[in-house]
Formats: structure tokens, C-alpha cells, sequence
């Protein structure tokens, strides 16, 4: 669970209402089914006309994500990026295919398996960048939609505003109701602008974090697998990803990619020196 999206959410009803009430107002009045219906309805079918349904049900699928907090595990694919990177100079690149049913990260994995099949550097880059510019695209659908929710709900608000103040002014031979009719009347606008600037497009700039960050994440994985097929050094492929890396996280990673790099080089050692001596005896 996102903390800070379910604070904001409370927090921005709470200063409205709270508000509301400090003002003397009561919460029956601001609470308006037709005010509702015109803005949450229109923003609805304004934004049905605005995009497919495979954008909207993918902006529908993207509110639980909203409310969790990402993991970021960029740290455990640069280690593992560095151990493919050892590995292939031990072995060579063929052996990597021996780790692609345990690699999580599918885009790692394609790029892997382009690698194993022969593809250079250049042309795996080139066709990973081209994959993760439509991904990355396909992620911020979401956000537009919500973008375009937040555009459109003011303007419907105050649609119903007017739509309030033409049935206000069939009163007008009765003062008693003119008060109460128009404050119902711009409950409307207060549904458009609110629901506008405290949920929609707070939840498209999000959205937008977290394409974002996905985005780094792979932008980052591609480089360490461009690095991998042009065969540089693991450390040098290291020091190169960590800038990708916040600062904190950074702090540790030299001990972890000592302790890989000590586990990697102790069964290479283990290995080969134990099986070459034998096999030359015996051809003697």
C-alpha cells in the first residue's frame, strides 16, 4: 500500500469538507446526486469519446497500482547484469543461456536471448530501444486518460452550474428558494474543479512517476546488456549502470558486487583447475 497516495486522498477530502464546515456549511448540501450525475457522468462520456476501450480498461486496471507502493529492484538486476557479465567471460556467451528460465525480468530475458542467438550489440540495442519506446508508451495511456478526465470535469462542472442556474431562475417569483438554489447550483463546479485538481490529475502525475521509473529501470538493463554482447568488463559495466541507481542504494553495492564477483571467482577456481590437471595425466 502507497501510504502517501491514501494520505493525499484523505487529506485533500478532509481540507475541502473541513473547510466546508468551518464556513458553516452543512455536508447535506454539498453532497448533490445531480451534481454528481452531470460531472462524474459527462467526464465519463466525454472521455469514452476520447480515447478506445482497450485505453480505458487499461486505465481502470492502473488504480490499483496507483495505491502500491513500487518495488524497485534495479539493484538486484545490476547484480545480476554483472554476474551474466562474468560468466560470459568465463564461458562465453552461450552459456548464458543456461540462466534464462531463472532471469524474472522478461525484457532482460528477450535481450539475453538475442544475444545467445547471434545478434551483435548494435542490433540488439537497437531492437530493445524500439520495444521499449512502445512499452513505455502503452504505460502512459493511463495517464492520459486520467490527464483528459482532469481536463474535462471543470468544464462540465460549470455545465452544471448552468444548468442549476436555469432552474433557479424558473423561481424567481419565489425568494425564499433563490439561496438555496443557486449554492446547490454551484455544487457543481466544486465536483468539476475538486475531483479535476485532488484526484485526476494527481493520479495521472503519478501514473507518470511510475512509467518513468519503470523506464530508467530498463533504459539501465539495456545498457548493461549492450555493454554484456560488446564484451567489457564487469566492473567497468558496474561502475557504469550505478549512476542509474539512487544515492542511498549505491552506498552498498560495492560489498555486494565484491561478494558476488568472490563467489563467482572462487568456483571458477574450484572448477577448472580441478579437472585440467587430471585430464593432462592422464594422456600422458
Amino acid at each position: 500500500m502507497d501510504k502517501a497516495t491514501l494520505l493525499g486522498l484523505l487529506l485533500g477530502l478532509t481540507a475541502v469538507l473541513g473547510g466546508h464546515l468551518l464556513e458553516g456549511g452543512s455536508l447535506s448540501l454539498i453532497f448533490q446526486t445531480t451534481a454528481a450525475v452531470i460531472v462524474l457522468g459527462g467526464t465519463a462520456a466525454a472521455v469514452s469519446l476520447s480515447f478506445p476501450p482497450s485505453a480505458l480498461l487499461a486505465a481502470l486496471r492502473a488504480l490499483p497500482q496507483v495505491m502500491r507502493q513500487p518495488r524497485d529492484d534495479s539493484q538486484g538486476h545490476l547484480l545480476r547484469l554483472v554476474e551474466m557479465a562474468y560468466r560470459a567471460r568465463r564461458d562465453g556467451l552461450l552459456a548464458l543461456e543456461k540462466t534464462l528460465a531463472q532471469e524474472p525480468d522478461p525484457f532482460c530475458r528477450r535481450g539475453v536471448e538475442l544475444l545467445v542467438g547471434g545478434f551483435s550489440a548494435a542490433e540488439v540495442k537497437e531492437i530493445l530501444q524500439g520495444e521499449l519506446a512502445q512499452e513505455h508508451d502503452a504505460a502512459l495511456t493511463p495517464a492520459r486518460v486520467f490527464e483528459a478526465a482532469g481536463g474535462y470535469a471543470p468544464t462540465l462542472g460549470i455545465l452544471g452550474a448552468v444548468l442549476g442556474l436555469i432552474q433557479v431562475m424558473q423561481h424567481l417569483t419565489e425568494p425564499a428558494k433563490l439561496g438555496t438554489g443557486v449554492a446547490v447550483a454551484f455544487v457543481a463546479t466544486i465536483y468539476g474543479v475538486a475531483g479535476a485538481n485532488l484526484l485526476f490529475l494527481p493520479l495521472a502525475h503519478k501514473l507518470r512517476l511510475q512509467a518513468a521509473q519503470e523506464r530508467r529501470r530498463r533504459e539501465m538493463i539495456l545498457e548493461g546488456l549492450v555493454a554484456l554482447g560488446q564484451g567489457e568488463h564487469p566492473r567497468l559495466i558496474a561502475e557504469r549502470l550505478q549512476s542509474y541507481l539512487p544515492e542511498e542504494v549505491r552506498r552498498s553495492l560495492p560489498d555486494l558486487i565484491s561478494t558476488k564477483v568472490f563467489r563467482l571467482t572462487k568456483a571458477k577456481r574450484s572448477m577448472p583447475k580441478n579437472a585440467g590437471p587430471k585430464t593432462h595425466l592422464s594422456r600422458g
